[in-house]
């Protein structure tokens, strides 16, 4: 049996970095695609994040009270997350407010230390107030290294309220991996 010392640990998580970074192909408006393609990405993350909002709410009902009081969100259908030493992460998502979509937003993260494999969830980002949510379309919100979310489960919503402002809830998908912090994780936002 081979023995995996640091730095071959490291050189696998700068690759596994590099491949997810390179199938991270994002879109933004104006940039080479036409009109119908750009409609036709807008309407499957609509698509996918009002079902992953459905899923939310079957799996935790008490989250309606941040669904009912915040002043937006922003849901990622599906967030990818893999690393060996080195991590990064990457999902788009869709942001509302009263109900309606205003816009588009993308996140990104990058990490050192003790992780190994890959998972995909789901995750929602509660804005308490209009000054939240501002900061957080002008590409100001970004979550420290400690940050954490709340994994969503049935009543896991009671308990839990906002920090800075936001709160955030996660929902795994699949994969398995030895991390599932949020911390690090920048945005950048587009308007519809």
């Amino acid at each position: 049996m081979q023995r995996i010392n640091a730095r071959t640990l490291g050189l696998t998580g700068l690759a596994l970095t590099a491949a997810l970074a390179m199938g991270c192909s994002t879109y933004k408006e104006g940039q080479g695609t036409n009109n119908a393609t750009a409609t036709t990405h807008r309407q499957y993350k609509g698509d996918d994040a009002s079902a992953s909002v459905n899923e939310f709410k079957r799996v935790d009902p008490e989250l309606d009270r941040f669904f009912n009081t915040a002043a937006g969100y922003a849901v990622f259908p599906e967030v990818t997350q893999g690393g060996a030493g080195i991590g990064a992460a990457h999902g788009q998502g869709v942001v509302y407010q009263n109900g309606q979509t205003i816009g588009y937003t993308e996140v990104t993260s990058g990490s050192i230390g003790l992780q190994l494999g890959g998972q995909t969830f789901r995750e929602i980002i509660f804005f308490r107030d209009q000054a939240t949510l501002d900061n957080f379309k002008q590409g100001n919100l970004e979550f420290n290294a400690k940050a954490s979310a709340v994994a969503a489960s049935k009543g896991a919503s009671a308990n839990a309220d906002y920090a800075n402002g936001v709160a955030v809830f996660t929902m795994p998908k699949g994969g398995l991996m030895f991390d599932a912090s949020i911390g690090g994780q920048k945005f950048e936002y587009w308007s519809k």
